[in-house]
């Protein structure tokens, strides 16, 4: 079996744009279904397509050449006498474009790599990422995050403005007579995001004891003086670029104990956002934070039977997936300057709940660039 490589020959990939970052971004062309893209050694970007997105790719994507993906299907069947696999069919494009030895990444269909390889074509694995340079992001790159994030702070602007017209009544946040809902907060986030030509999915609305599991998406009415987490992170239906932002809030009061999370918190981000420039290991940062938290008497780690304290990691890469590299967390990675990064310690202590807040912010030579402008509030009256 061929030896994987991690510099390809010719780049094979095939896979939905839509749904594949990769295929995205090398093509800068959204499809939903499945289409052949090749990277030769030259550079040449090749994509073969149905005939019914030839023309369009033709026309929106950056590709070099637009091949018919048919009309290889119908070779393919005539030499094998049956109607082809689509290895048969890829098997036949790289036959006419004379390439024997391809370079494909980890999530390529294993059932294809093995039918392409009895075929007769040298199939190498990528042990890293195909395209490394998707790490760095290019000024057209941060511009379309930071647009995204505009869209993505007015669904933030939505939710903090119901929460301030709202009152709460006998320990309830009420609207309108009635008790405010989490479903009723996350409708107004995600139609105000998609006015503004972003497709929110999973936005997170966690009060109280839901708080506690960073990822739970929240249900129900909502009480007052409790935390509510407001974790926002739509798409940008233009160009596939995510965005990234964080807010945790109390209508009303908070008690003393959320206010000490809240303010640990608060420093602990802002000494990542200080911190974080060109060459700093993401160790060193994630380790700086864990370290005032437990200096303030937070603890970390399985409490009364659950994770509890600050368990995740500082924060993630960010572009056309909502978690790419780098991480930022207990490893050896050295930020770069271009690297997008979110910047998002939390504490969840039960049955307080949690309290996170995050940034979304580019790294430079010197420090950051911070793509976030949606200010930092807590306690709304």
């Amino acid at each position: 079996m061929p030896r994987a490589s991690a510099r390809p020959s010719t780049i094979l990939l095939y896979a939905a744009s839509d749904n594949d970052a990769d295929s995205l971004y090398a093509t800068r062309f959204f499809a939903p279904d499945p289409f052949l893209f090749l990277r030769t050694r030259a550079g040449q970007r090749i994509l073969v397509m149905s005939d019914l997105e030839i023309d369009r790719a033709q026309r929106q994507s950056n590709a070099h050449r637009v091949l018919s993906f048919s009309r290889y299907a119908a070779r393919a069947e005539k030499r094998r006498g049956r109607p082809p696999h689509v290895a048969d069919t890829i098997a036949e494009v790289l036959r006419d474009l004379r390439i024997a030895s391809v370079t494909v990444p980890s999530s390529f269909p294993s059932g294809v790599t093995e039918r392409l390889r009895k075929r007769r074509v040298a199939v190498h694995v990528a042990e890293v990422p195909v395209f490394p340079d998707r790490v760095i992001k290019s000024a057209a790159e941060v511009k379309a995050i930071r647009d995204a994030m505009r869209a993505t702070e007015a669904g933030m602007q939505a939710a903090f403005d119901i929460l301030r017209r709202a009152r709460v009544r006998k320990g309830w946040v009420v609207l309108d007579g009635r008790r405010l809902t989490v479903e009723e907060l996350r409708r107004a986030i995600d139609t105000t995001i998609l006015a503004r030509g972003c497709l929110p999915a999973h936005t997170i609305v966690a009060p109280g004891r839901q708080g506690c599991d960073p990822h739970d998406e929240g249900s129900g009415p909502i009480r007052a003086g409790v935390p509510i987490i407001v974790d926002i992170f739509p798409r940008a239906q233009k160009n596939g670029y995510f965005a990234d932002i964080t807010r945790t809030f109390v209508k009303g009061h908070a008690s003393r104990t959320v206010r000490a999370m809240y303010d640990a918190v608060y420093d602990g981000q802002r000494l990542a956002l200080r911190s974080i420039r060109h060459g700093v290991r993401a160790r060193d940062i994630h380790d700086a934070i864990h370290a005032l938290f437990s200096a303030r008497g937070f603890r970390s780690g399985k409490i009364d039977g659950r994770m509890q304290g600050f368990f995740h990691g500082t924060g993630h890469g960010l572009g056309l997936q909502i978690h790419e590299p780098p991480r930022v967390a207990a490893n050896d990675t050295v930020l770069k300057a271009g690297m997008v990064v979110t910047v998002e310690p939390g504490l969840y202590y039960w049955p307080h709940g949690g309290v996170r807040i995050e940034d979304t912010v580019l790294v430079t030579k010197r420090g950051i660039t911070n793509l976030t402008r949606f200010p930092k509030r807590f306690e709304i009256p």
